[in-house]
């Protein structure tokens, strides 16, 4: 009898010590995937429509990392919200490295900045992998709706003609909204906000002359000007960039006015950080390939990898910059 409730209370005793063990240890698969990851497919989550800028780097980058992995990327568009609805979705993703988000400025800089009430925070609340590519906004115009050119003559045009022009953005609180807003600070100027969901509607709308300008990411509306379908006015970088010199920057007229656009990879919060480091290789690594950069280029945008580290910094002070926009311009959800 002795023996039986020995064996009884011993039995208890192993059970109750697995589940302390189990409870306090990570998942078994969890302890092995910064070894084995990727292991099977992987969700790259795109915050926009397909068929813009943003969804074309998505696809051209994820295409290179998974022939660095071997694995399928499978882009899902999850538009919405300036890139809310993504984030949200990604947020609540397994830390497992299988469910990625492309990043833009629109989503984790900007967006903050306009909307404080966001449901996660735009850099702790995500696992940073590496900044992937960066271009500079660009003015484009409709030439029939805006006859003035170069940026002096439009900036006097839009003065002669407060309010009357309407500049489409991919939506409230983009890096497009942002920038038109830094502009017309700048230059003490006055035009209408159409926002639209992502770039390739509002784009058909100013080819149409239903708006007359965007100040949208260089990657996007060059093709459109280098088809003559858009006048491109400047960009919004302090230096001409090389990816077309014959453009001048705005900042040759309205000395300091800069605003660039950009796109990163990141991942669910608490995902582990050997995951992440591969995630930043694989990504910076097939940025940075001769016929990915060429691509890119094509584009109007260069590639930029860089660290999770430093894309931590990169993201803080990029939110922040934004932030002082917001508090000089009065910028906020609402408004």
């Amino acid at each position: 009898m002795e023996r039986v409730r020995f064996m009884r209370s011993a039995i208890a005793g192993f059970v109750a010590t697995a589940a302390i063990a189990s409870f306090l240890s990570p998942p078994a698969q969890a302890q092995e995937q910064p070894a084995s990851y990727p292991s099977r497919q992987i969700e790259f989550v795109v915050p926009f429509p397909a068929g813009g800028s943003a969804d074309v780097i998505a696809r051209l980058v994820a295409q290179a990392a998974a022939g660095t992995w071997r694995q399928t990327i499978v882009i899902q568009n999850r538009a919405g919200a300036t890139g809310q609805i993504a984030g949200e979705y990604v947020t609540r993703a397994p830390p497992d490295g299988y469910v990625l988000l492309l990043a833009t400025a629109s989503t984790h800089t900007v967006l903050p900045a306009f909307k404080p009430s966001l449901p996660y925070d735009t850099v702790t609340g995500f696992s940073p992998a590496t900044l992937v590519s960066t271009f500079p906004n660009m003015l484009v115009v409709n030439p029939q709706k805006v006859p003035a050119q170069p940026v002096a003559a439009f900036i006097q045009y839009v003065k002669d003609n407060p309010g009357k022009l309407n500049y489409a953005s991919t939506g409230q609180g983009s890096s497009t909204h942002f920038t038109a807003e830094l502009f017309k600070l700048m230059t003490g100027t006055r035009m209408t906000h159409v926002p639209y969901r992502g770039g390739s509607t509002g784009h058909a709308d100013l080819i149409s002359g239903n708006v007359d300008l965007t100040f949208d990411n260089m990657a996007s509306v060059l093709p459109l000007a280098q088809e003559g379908k858009l006048k491109a006015l400047g960009v919004a970088s302090l230096e001409r960039t090389p990816l077309a010199p014959q453009i001048p920057a705005i900042a040759e007229t309205v000395p300091g006015f800069e605003a660039n656009s950009w796109v990163g990879v990141v991942a669910p919060p608490g995902t582990p950080a050997g995951i992440v480091e591969r995630i930043a290789k694989a990504f910076g690594d097939g940025v940075q390939r001769a016929d990915v950069a060429k691509r890119l280029n094509e584009l109007g945008a260069a590639a930029s990898p860089n660290t999770p580290a430093e894309f931590v910094k990169f993201l803080r002070e990029d939110r922040e910059r934004w932030r002082r926009v917001a508090r000089e311009a009065g910028l906020s959800a609402g408004n």
